[in-house]
């Protein structure tokens, strides 16, 4: 999917439901979820760990397949969708989860280039200046060559903020970004991903436990057990 139209709402859902397990040890973790997010929107979830926000997260996502109810991103519809419709709208969606997903034979400069190399119509060189430019915007320019074995944790996550905004995402899906990051950095990179917003129309919807960042959301969302609680 090369085009977005943006008059599209980035989301919509409605009556989304999902479940994990099968007969007696079946769970309704995602229960009767409806929300929408505009283009440009940041919007924050909060919620307690296991109501079902990191499920949400790769529903929305396209990383896995929709059981029941509407989910549209970009416009396009989820529920049955193919795998070739899933792969393409993930091309447009950036991703950041706790867990890093680096890759441990490439370097930082690598990692971040994997991003960079789904811009069509950019050169090698091109591609490569990109992903320096955000190592430099989260801080580790001076870390370029090094494999992720020699970074803490921290820096991994701040190499995985930079691969997911080199893609210039129209969609992008934070998992509690800032919980490896000590206070400074974590508001330089909650404020780079609002500047993100901004600049490019790129929707932001951010899992978090940080009351430190909650100003930076245009809205802030709850979940527990399951459910989104209603906005106060």
């Amino acid at each position: 999917m090369k085009n977005i139209n943006n008059n599209t709402n980035t989301l919509n859902i409605a009556s989304l439901n999902h479940w994990y397990g099968n007969g007696e040890m079946r769970r309704h973790v995602l229960q009767s979820i409806s929300m929408e997010i505009l283009p440009g929107e940041v919007v924050l979830l909060t919620g307690p760990s296991g109501c079902g926000k990191t499920t949400l997260l790769t529903l929305i996502g396209a990383l896995r397949k929709v059981q029941d109810g509407d989910l549209k991103v970009f416009g396009k519809q989820l529920f049955g969708a193919s795998r070739k419709t899933r792969q393409n709208l993930r091309k447009n969606i950036g991703m950041i989860f706790q867990g890093h997903n680096l890759l441990r034979c490439l370097t930082a400069e690598q990692n971040v280039q994997m991003g960079a190399d789904l811009l069509n119509g950019f050169s090698y060189k091109a591609r490569r200046a990109q992903s320096r430019e955000w190592l430099r915007a989260v801080g580790l320019e001076d870390h370029l060559s090094k494999l992720p074995h020699d970074l803490s944790g921290g820096q991994k996550q701040r190499v995985a903020i930079a691969r997911a905004l080199a893609a210039r995402p129209k969609l992008l899906l934070a998992d509690e970004p800032t919980s490896a990051l000590d206070s400074s950095t974590g508001r330089e990179i909650v404020d780079l991903l609002k500047k993100l917003a901004l600049e490019q129309s790129c929707s932001v919807l951010m899992v978090t436990h940080d009351p430190r960042i909650l100003d930076v959301a245009d809205r802030l969302l709850r979940m527990e057990d399951g459910q989104l609680l209603p906005s106060v």
